[in-house]
């Protein structure tokens, strides 16, 4: 879905696709062709049945992958490698095991060689926004799972992403925790002004967070609906007691399950042949 004349676009994808290559020889049509402008500042949900390319999709946005064909500009550039001002989080608990939360937290920063008064003042800062500062001594094993994840997001959030990738990274966690941690990726995201795609299978996760939500088709996945959600920008969990959710997400379920059903091999009832 292309942004109206004027608009400001973050990212944008232009007739994107990934195809892969099997080891029996066969080609794989994974993702594709897609379309997608990203507008600044935007919370952006992605939902899709298993195996159409949502992950696939990320990782060409975060340039861990190349398109097949297409081009995929951030900032109005071409990426090529993972581009300065992306940060990603992912599903796995992708702690050091062996660092500190506060040394998990300035690793990024380390690597890329800011002077100790930075690191300090960027740790401190994200270990105290993710509700961390007691446990900046910690590993990551003395952790809940919810807390080693609020490290990764730290991690990221140092880094100062202007844009931030998120593939499924509450999707471990049980239903109470993930509503909380959703409040807390909102709060992130009005105070960073940071643009946000979050994949998730949780569809209520989808229609809690997004200003918008993209479904995709089965493999090979497309954009097949956009929904505006229409929340203001201050929301919070209650907004799953407002009217407005349940027909949100009836209507992000009515077009996943015919999709699904198809990724099963069956059809919706009442489908053509």
């Amino acid at each position: 879905m292309k942004a109206p004349d004027g608009a400001d676009v973050h990212a944008r994808l232009t007739g994107v696709t990934r195809i892969f290559d099997m080891a029996s020889g066969a080609k794989l049509a994974a993702l594709g062709p897609i379309d997608l402008d990203i507008k600044r500042g935007e919370f952006f949900g992605v939902v899709g049945p298993s195996g159409c390319g949502k992950s696939t999709l990320l990782d060409i946005l975060a340039g861990l992958s190349p398109p097949t064909a297409g081009t995929v500009l951030f900032e109005g550039k071409p990426i090529d490698g993972v581009p300065d001002g992306v940060g990603v989080v992912f599903q796995e608990d992708a702690s050091f095991s062996w660092l500190s939360v506060y040394d998990n937290v300035a690793f990024g920063l380390r690597r890329a060689g800011a002077d100790a008064a930075e690191i300090k003042r960027r740790v401190e800062y994200a270990i105290g926004f993710m509700g961390l500062p007691d446990f900046a001594k910690a590993y990551p094993a003395q952790l809940s799972g919810g807390m080693r994840q609020r490290v990764c997001i730290a991690r990221t959030l140092v880094l100062q992403p202007r844009l931030i990738l998120l593939d499924e990274p509450f999707g471990a966690l049980d239903q109470q925790t993930r509503l909380l941690m959703g409040e807390e990726l909102l709060r992130l995201w009005r105070e960073t002004g940071a643009t946000v795609m979050l994949i998730t299978h949780a569809l209520d996760e989808a229609a809690m967070l997004s200003d918008r939500v993209g479904v995709m088709s089965s493999r090979p996945g497309q954009f097949i609906d956009f929904i505006e959600t229409e929340w203001s920008r201050e929301r919070d969990s209650r907004v799953v007691s407002d009217p407005r959710f349940g027909a949100i997400t009836s209507r992000l379920w009515e077009k996943l399950r015919v999709e699904s059903l198809k990724t099963m091999g069956g059809a919706a009832p009442g489908a053509k042949p």
